[in-house]
């Protein structure tokens, strides 16, 4: 093709995609887009927590508005987002805002991206998407944040349940998970043993002490903190790594200290 007719296609293309517009419905590979409010991207940020020392993802960015308002944080921020156009539009959003250099944007399918540096997930998925993608989010390390619009993560007992205020429409909810540390098997302590099972925040297992064994109670997971009851005892520690350790209150009183065994 000759140079002046191929930089012509080109200049025509590049004038087409800076006229792209999505709308609401808009359909997409795995969702349809709408729009998540003002209101309600910065009431998930605020959920997560969000710190210039974060790395946010969102997967199905859109018009990169999570990516984008992170980043105005002082966030690195990643979009991941299958259709070029909205890639295209959303890195137009970020230079104009002054934000390119944390903003960035891939096309690539939401399935299939790296998600392993995230430090914070800010989501707009349906059900069925999160589903699927349970274990790469159970692959996180613990301590990241999810934060979800409109849509629980089926399964999963929400850290924090929020409600934006304003103008928010029918997306004014968010719901705030925090990945747990894998505390699953059998943990060694001076006294005896601790043998946990578990399902993401909830926990459920025997206590053995001193020759005799319990079932523990009111057992959670918050990120790193671990709290349980044992017979007349209230445990409280914090995970770190194949070591967790903390406070015991009730019948005893003192600290306690449990290394992984298996």
């Amino acid at each position: 093709m000759h140079a002046f007719a191929l930089s012509l296609l080109l200049v025509a293309g590049n004038a087409f995609a800076a006229d792209f517009e999505p709308y609401s419905g808009q359909p997409g590979k795995d969702v349809i887009w709408v729009p998540t409010p003002p209101e309600l991207v910065e009431k998930m940020l605020d959920m997560a927590r969000v710190t210039p020392k974060d790395y946010v993802i969102d997967l199905g960015s859109g018009d990169g508005r999570n990516v984008i308002a992170a980043a105005r944080r002082g966030a690195q921020a990643l979009g991941v987002e299958y259709n070029p156009d909205m890639v295209a539009l959303s890195r137009r959003i970020a230079a104009r805002e002054g934000v390119a250099d944390r903003a960035k944007f891939v096309q690539g399918d939401m399935f299939e991206a790296d998600i392993s540096r995230a430090t914070v997930l800010a989501l707009f998925l349906l059900p069925d998407n999160m589903r699927k993608l349970k274990p790469r989010f159970l692959g996180l390390r613990p301590g990241a944040r999810i934060v979800t619009n409109g849509y629980e993560i089926d399964g999963w007992e929400a850290e924090e349940v929020g409600r934006a205020q304003g103008n928010c429409a029918s997306w004014c909810t968010a719901y705030l998970y925090v990945v747990p540390p894998n505390v699953a098997g059998t943990w060694r302590l001076p006294e005896g043993s601790l043998r946990l099972q578990q399902d993401f925040r909830r926990l459920s297992g025997t206590l053995t002490a001193n020759g005799q064994t319990v079932r523990i109670a009111q057992a959670r997971l918050s990120g790193k903190r671990i709290t349980f009851t044992a017979g007349m005892n209230r445990y409280e520690g914090r995970v770190r790594g194949k070591e967790m350790s903390g406070t015991v209150r009730g019948r005893s009183a003192g600290h306690w200290k449990a290394v992984r065994a298996s």
